[in-house]
């Protein structure tokens, strides 16, 4: 815990707080299976995918274009979540051995 008056406190004081809305529709989120991810000098974009069982075709679901500072931000937030997630939940194993697909994904 944090002692009152601290530094911390003093850095929580001084942050903009920012309300997000949430829709119902985006609250529900999309699966997807397969990331690609391609960019340019200027920015970076972030197609989300999902590839189902039968012939191999995939869709794209949702794209994210953000610049490489937000890039860089979200790699870093991400690496944060997934440190915290095997504290609480032990360490993730990727599969072994080349072409080794994750526990519920399909072979094409």
């Amino acid at each position: 815990m944090v002692a009152p008056n601290s530094e911390f406190d003093d850095q929580n004081q001084n942050q903009q707080h920012i309300n997000i809305e949430l829709s119902e529709a985006a609250a529900e989120g999309i699966y997807s299976n397969l990331v690609l991810v391609s960019h340019s000098p200027s920015e970076f974009v972030i197609d989300f995918a999902r590839l189902l069982p039968g012939p191999p075709k995939g869709k794209v679901y949702s794209r994210i274009i953000m610049t490489p500072m937000h890039a860089k931000s979200l790699i870093a937030t991400l690496q944060e979540n997934l440190s915290r997630y095997e504290r609480n939940f032990g360490a993730i194993v990727p599969p072994a051995g080349p072409g080794a697909q994750p526990p519920g994904e399909f072979d094409l």
